[in-house]
C-alpha cells in the first residue's frame, strides 16, 4: 500500500538526490576499464588471418569459466536495469545523477570483463556473444510470467539487491581465480558493485521517509523474488550446477541484512497490515544472516 501517488512519490525522493549524490560521488572510484586488459597476450582471430578459440586455449577451470559467463552475461544486461529505473527516473532530468551516473559506472564492469576475456581466450567469444544477443534482446526478467508492473520503490529495492548480491557473487568467484590481473578486475567490480548498493540503499532510507509502507512493501518484495545468478541464463542448467554454491540462503539473509541495517527497519513504524507483515518477514529474512 502506498500513501502516495506515484508521482507524488518520485518528486519526494527528488529532495534526497542532491545529498546522496554527492556522498556517492565521494565514495565512488575512478578507475579505467583499458588499463586492466593484457592486450599484448592478443592476437587475431581467423577472420583477420590468425585462429579462432579452441578449449584448450583457455587456462581457467569448467567452474571459474562459467561463472566468468554468468558474470558477464549480467554486466552485458545493464540496459534491462537501466530501462527499469528509467520508468520512473528519466535520465534526462535531474535523475541522470543516479541513473546516469550509475549506468556509466557499472558499464565499464561489462567493457573489462569481455575485453579480458576475449584478449586471454578465457572462454569462447562466439558463444558469449551469441548468449549476450539472446539474454539482452529477453530483457531482465526473461519469463512471461515473472513480468509485472513495478512500483518505484520495487524498482529501487531490486536494483539494491542486485548489487549486494553481484558483490558477494564477484567475492567468491575472486576466491577462485588465481591470475592476478583478473583478480583485481574482479575487486574492482565487487568494489563498484558495493558502493552502488550503499547508494541504492540510501535511496531506500529517503523512501522510508516519503513513504515507509511503499517502500518497506517494495523490499519485501525484492527480496522475495532473488533469482540465483545464472539462472535467467538460457540453457545454462550444466553450467550453472558448477558454481550452483556460490550462493545459497545464508547469502540472501546477508543481502536483507545489509538493508535492514541500512534503512534501520528496526525503527520503522508501518501503518497498514500488508507493511507491517513485510516488516517482520524482510527482518525474519535478515536475523538468519
Amino acid at each position: 500500500m502506498s500513501l502516495l501517488e506515484t508521482d507524488d512519490l518520485v518528486v519526494a525522493l527528488e529532495k534526497a538526490l542532491p545529498e546522496l549524490a554527492e556522498e556517492h560521488q565521494v565514495n565512488a572510484v575512478q578507475w579505467q576499464p583499458h588499463e586492466w586488459v593484457p592486450w599484448s597476450q592478443g592476437r587475431n582471430f581467423a577472420f583477420l588471418g590468425g585462429e579462432d578459440w579452441k578449449p584448450e586455449d583457455s587456462k581457467t577451470s569448467d567452474e571459474v569459466r562459467a561463472a566468468l559467463l554468468a558474470i558477464l552475461l549480467l554486466k552485458d544486461n545493464l540496459p534491462s536495469y537501466h530501462r527499469l529505473l528509467a520508468m520512473y527516473f528519466p535520465a534526462f532530468s535531474d535523475w541522470r545523477q543516479l541513473v546516469g551516473v550509475w549506468t556509466a559506472e557499472d558499464n565499464r564492469h561489462a567493457i573489462v570483463l569481455r575485453d579480458y576475456l576475449v584478449v586471454t581466450r578465457a572462454l569462447d567469444p562466439v558463444d558469449a556473444e551469441n548468449r549476450r544477443r539472446i539474454h539482452v534482446e529477453q530483457g531482465y526478467r526473461q519469463h512471461e510470467e515473472d513480468v509485472r508492473d513495478l512500483t518505484p520503490m520495487e524498482v529501487l529495492a531490486l536494483l539494491g539487491v542486485h548489487e549486494v548480491q553481484t558483490a558477494a557473487f564477484v567475492e567468491k568467484l575472486r576466491a577462485k581465480v588465481d591470475d592476478k590481473v583478473l583478480n583485481q578486475i574482479l575487486e574492482k567490480i565487487a568494489v563498484d558493485d558495493r558502493a552502488q548498493a550503499k547508494y541504492f540503499i540510501s535511496f531506500l532510507g529517503a523512501g522510508i521517509v516519503a513513504d515507509a509502507d511503499a517502500t518497506v512493501t517494495g523490499i519485501d518484495w525484492a527480496l522475495s523474488h532473488i533469482d540465483p545468478i545464472g539462472a535467467d541464463i538460457a540453457d545454462f542448467e550444466e553450467q550453472r550446477k558448477l558454481f550452483a554454491d556460490y550462493e545459497d540462503e545464508s547469502t540472501y539473509a546477508q543481502i536483507a541484512k545489509e538493508i535492514v541495517d541500512g534503512i534501520k527497519l528496526e525503527s520503522v513504524d508501518c501503518t497498514s497490515d500488508e507493511a507491517k507483515a513485510a516488516k517482520e518477514r524482510i527482518l525474519a529474512m535478515a536475523a538468519k544472516a
